[in-house]
């Protein structure tokens, strides 16, 4: 279907519909329709008004960025253009909101005259969370209609508000008690009818007082909260020079600095990271109208944190949770936790009692397997031990229903040895939350080789309906993102014993984006995880490959990290800051001394460039393997659960904006120098030889 807009009449109003399915993008073809549509209007004596609707399920969702760098993007006519012919209209133009009006799709209603809203439309200028700032006259128009505290919240945050928020702050100026466009039409009629000057946003002015002292302090609290992303102090910056520039100097400078924004990487890694998630839901093979099995009761092997967690998440979204345990001192921990984790939400405002009450209601426990036998989903959440799992789960192949899918919370054991323990392996699915589950979004969905389609099918629409990122992986040991992580944590602890400290290494990967160094996260995690995984390992681990032995000797000396007061640092008591422990550097120095390691100065982009460029050569092995479908899928998987900064848009779109060529070039070199664990994988030096990057598409 070709985007466009349309004339429509109402007697003397002319209504202009924009039409671009499903959020009315402001995509080129729609941008021609409406010159032509408000033209003709404004040419047309007989029109004493215009209302300018949405088509659809919406009014209008902003810029279409799929056009962004691409030819489209700088053929008029150009929504600025359009903005400004609206400013000078002689006749009212009124924004008849429903749905949601963002960004770009905002922008223009701004340049209405007026605006009517539908009970409960979302507005908002979101442009801050792709990496740019609001090009179409937003910094300057929204601060001289509502104030400039509340234009830059608005702005900087990316949040939206509703349509009764937005009339309270003059955002619009009436929320329709029935049919929006009937209510914009009567609304114009009525402003024609009055006649006189119709308010245009770009001719007020504005002000605040003490402008400079203002400024300052927003731009430290930005700064700080933004960690390194570039558009929020631009949005910034451009709310200051409404204040301080004529309207049409602010235009200019807003888009000065959109262009900046928009030819820079963050915003292209945010874009890539937006699409990518359009894309995960999309799997081969897998019809989009394939039928699923309905899920309105799941039970929840343990109330651990992982079980507590994951029963949170559930509850969250509304569903009725029947959570197992072995004992009911165990239940009884679990639900008390819980209940502090929702009291803690209540005591920030951000929950309701009543809400909190009725969410714990939906959780209930039991000490037998026998009650889950009417659950659509069992979702196991026990000790990461393969003879644990497969005991479990052999007892749910005996009490489930036939139908029921059953799901192992697993972070890296064989999926496929867990559904042979049942007598429907294709019932079976891996569904790999992350730690806190309540809280963090993504969901690594495991296919095993038996898995039937429609559990996939099912298994992903789940995720979704109950706010989660769902990325389907394949089976092998720790799936996309521990696999990935294992190479990570890896290098990490080779520089370590080749010259770097904990500190080093972990402060160079923090300024480098990361929300905190492996060494701090495995001392958050409990560094007794993966040293039980290390020595499950240890029996197939080939002998000819370098393996460092100093987070083994942390562990064997009981540092399991901040639960036990040290691990790779040491903690005071009630303090999670961590603290530079001699002791560490001891083992260190002690564990490259019996490997003959010479230690010596390692810089940190070395530091950088081994533990990204182990990621990407991993994540190439995986995407050769099909383990993820798409390189975006592995972005979105170590984006999302691992703390690696979006605006660097996930390791192998890293890796492409670096050039696959440096990279390759880079690893044949770790190869040389520090053995086979740095094997080029096939697909990036293929990759790296036809100048193509890992997110090119084929």
């Amino acid at each position: 279907m070709t985007a466009t807009a349309r004339l429509i009449r109402h007697d003397d109003v002319g209504v202009i519909e924009l039409d671009n399915p499903p959020v009315n993008a402001l995509a080129l073809g729609l941008r021609v329709g409406l010159e032509a549509s408000l033209e003709a209007a404004l040419g047309d004596p007989s029109i004493v008004a215009i209302v300018l609707a949405g088509g659809g399920r919406m009014f209008c969702g902003g810029a279409d960025l799929r056009e962004f760098n691409t030819p489209a993007a700088a053929q008029p006519p150009f929504t600025g253009e359009l903005r400004a012919r609206m400013d000078r209209s002689p006749k009212p133009i009124v924004a008849a909101i429903h749905g949601s009006a963002l960004g770009g799709g905002l922008e223009m209603a701004l340049a209405c005259h007026y605006r009517v809203a539908a009970p409960g439309t979302q507005l908002g200028l979101p442009e801050v969370r792709r990496g740019l700032l609001p090009g179409g006259g937003g910094t300057q128009r929204l601060p001289r209609l509502v104030g400039v505290p509340t234009a830059l919240r608005m702005i900087v945050s990316g949040d939206t508000v509703d349509a009764a928020g937005a009339k309270a702050i003059g955002l619009v100026d009436e929320v329709a008690a029935g049919d929006v466009r009937t209510a914009a039409i009567a609304f114009a009629r009525a402003a024609a009818a009055r006649g006189g000057h119709h308010p245009v946003a770009a001719t007020r002015e504005a002000r605040i007082d003490d402008a400079d002292a203002f400024f300052a302090a927003e731009r430290a609290r930005v700064k700080a909260e933004s960690r390194g992303l570039e558009a929020p102090l631009e949005c910034l910056a451009c709310v200051e020079a409404a204040t301080r520039l004529p309207f049409d100097e602010g235009l200019a400078f807003e888009r000065s600095r959109f262009r900046v924004l928009v030819e820079g990487t963050q915003s292209k890694a945010l874009r890539h990271l937006f699409f990518a998630e359009r894309a995960a839901a999309r799997i081969p093979g897998i019809a989009d109208d394939q039928v699923t099995r309905p899920v309105r009761t799941v039970g929840v092997i343990g109330a651990g944190t992982m079980g507590g967690g994951i029963a949170m998440s559930l509850a969250n979204a509304g569903l009725e949770v029947l959570q197992l345990e072995t004992t009911q001192a165990a239940l009884d921990r679990g639900r008390a936790t819980m209940t502090r984790n929702w009291a803690g939400t209540v005591a920030k405002g951000k929950l309701t009692q009543d809400e909190m009450d009725r969410r714990l209601a939906r959780v209930r426990g039991t000490l037998r397997y026998e009650d889950l036998a009417d659950a659509d989903l069992v979702i196991e959440a026990v000790f990461e031990d393969m003879a644990v799992k497969r005991e479990v789960f052999g007892r749910l192949d005996a009490v489930c229903r036939p139908g029921a899918i059953l799901a192992s919370n697993t972070s890296r054991l064989d999926i496929d040895e867990i559904a042979r323990s049942t007598s429907r392996p294709q019932d079976v699915v891996g569904l790999h939350y992350f730690s806190p589950a309540n809280v963090m979004r993504l969901l690594e969905v495991v296919r095993g080789a038996a898995t039937a389609p429609d559990v996939i099918a099912t298994a992903m629409a789940f995720g979704r309906t109950t706010a989660k990122l769902p990325v389907l992986v394949g089976n092998c040991d720790g799936f996309v993102g521990n696999r990935m992580l294992s190479a990570y944590v890896r290098e990490a602890g080779f520089l370590l014993e080749e010259g770097a400290s904990p500190a080093q290494i972990d402060g160079a990967l923090q300024r480098f984006g990361l929300a905190m160094g492996p060494f701090r996260m495995g001392d958050l995690a409990g560094l007794d995880i993966g040293w039980a995984g290390r020595k499950r390992q240890a029996a197939t681990r080939p002998k000819h490959l370098r393996y460092s032995r100093v987070a083994d000797r942390i562990c064997e000396l009981g540092r399991f990290g901040q639960k036990t007061g040290a691990g790779w640092y040491r903690y005071e008591d009630g303090s999670r800051s961590p603290i530079p422990d001699p002791e560490v550097e001891r083992i260190i120095a002690e564990c490259a001394a019996e490997a003959g390691i010479a230690r010596r100065s390692i810089a940190d982009q070395e530091i950088v460039e081994r533990t990204m460029y182990a990621l990407a050569n991993e994540g190439a092995k995986i995407l050769a393997e099909g383990v993820a479908l798409r390189a975006s899928d592995i972005d979105l998987v170590y984006v999302n659960g691992y703390g690696f900064p979006a605006y660097r848009g996930g390791p192998m779109h890293f890796a492409d904006t670096i050039g696959l060529k440096e990279v390759a070039e880079r690893v044949v070199q770790f190869h040389a120098a520090h053995g086979d664990w740095w094997t080029p994988a096939p697909l990036l030096l293929e990759r790296a030889a036809a100048g193509r990057g890992f997110n090119d598409k084929e």
